[in-house]
């Protein structure tokens, strides 16, 4: 039997063993482990990736250099491993892709929570002096006139590159409500095509755009300032979104024409989505991404000053989890946990 000073002398030996312990064994659990992170082409996106990638390397993952995809290529590579993980799923948005990763990958945790929205909208002093408030006007001729910038006898609206899950809504409401006699839809690169919109407004022009948030479009065209959302006639989303049509009218938009307001996109959490056989295979991983979350304020932030021409996206990263110290490092601790 051990007497009290010989439990002492053994759990002193036992702590200081474990204290000697290297830092890879209790603080690096994804030492030696390399994960290869995607971001899409939409640079909103950008400033919430670099943050976990850091996160992962805090807890001693190695990360490749993040690499841009299009919503198709990324979840057909998540599936098979070419990819780890993207923290720019946007769901229910890209349910349409669920059939091709689910079988490999999966979703995991939250960045952000039913506050991305997305929907229309055109310039406030147009909206008043035409009476736009709805899709429908866009019918009208002098409202086509008034939004029509290249001549063609269409409204001119700033829609979304192909590839991206929008562009599928879009694309479906242009038939939905008979708008492809009405509409012509820019599907260039998303924010060179704002970048001119964002011009043309200050031109005194009139402008008619699709956008999501987080996004630097709504701090530079503030809803209920310098533009307004409008609604759309009646909900009708892709086939597989209909269940979710009651969530595509929201109460206390600000900004819009009415409310609640008939968005018609129902709103999205943002979220991981990653490889299955890495996250069974690192807990520290899963435990990370079931914990973070970025609030939407930062993310609006951060888009603003890129917006501006800051764009030193690793560094505004790091200096967000250096202001967030105390919350990050009980993320971490919670990976760790979940490792040992």
């Amino acid at each position: 039997m051990f007497g009290l000073k010989s439990l002492a002398t053994v759990g002193a030996a036992a702590l200081l063993a474990a204290s000697a312990l290297p830092a890879t064994a209790q603080d690096m659990p994804g030492e030696g482990v390399e994960l290869l992170m995607a971001q899409p082409t939409w640079d909103t996106g950008w400033f919430h990736t670099e943050i976990y990638r850091q996160l992962f390397e805090e807890l001693g993952y190695s990360t490749a250099d993040t690499i841009t995809l299009d919503n198709p290529a990324f979840y057909q590579s998540v599936a098979f491993g070419d990819v780890t993980l993207w923290v720019d799923g946007w769901f229910p948005l890209h349910n349409t892709y669920r059939d091709t990763f689910e079988e490999g990958a999966e979703v995991v945790g939250a960045v952000a929570e039913g506050g991305a929205l997305e929907g229309y909208l055109v310039d406030a002093a147009s909206a008043e002096e035409f009476g736009i408030t709805s899709l429908e006007d866009f019918k009208r001729d002098e409202v086509k006139e008034a939004f029509d910038r290249n001549g063609d006898g269409l409204a001119d609206l700033v829609a979304c590159p192909p590839g991206w899950g929008c562009e599928i809504n879009i694309e479906h409401h242009l038939d939905a409500y008979d708008l492809r006699d009405h509409v012509s839809p820019i599907k260039a690169g998303y924010s060179a095509s704002m970048a001119d919109a964002v011009a043309a407004y200050g031109a005194g022009e009139s402008i008619f755009f699709y956008t999501w948030t987080p996004n630097w479009t709504v701090n530079e065209l503030v809803p209920g300032e310098d533009v307004v959302w409008i609604e759309v006639p009646e909900v009708d989303l892709p086939e597989d979104l209909m269940d979710l049509a009651d969530a595509a009218t929201m109460e206390g938009i600000e900004g819009c024409v009415s409310d609640p307001c008939t968005l018609g996109f129902p709103a999205n959490d943002i979220v991981a989505v990653a490889n299955s056989e890495f996250l069974d295979a690192n807990p520290a991983a899963r435990a990370l991404l079931e914990e973070v979350s970025i609030p939407l304020s930062d993310i609006f932030a951060q888009n603003a000053a890129m917006n501006d021409g800051d764009d030193d996206i690793e560094a505004q990263a790091s200096q967000w989890i250096e202001d967030n110290r105390d919350t990050v490092d009980g993320w971490l601790e919670a990976a760790r946990s979940a490792a040992s």
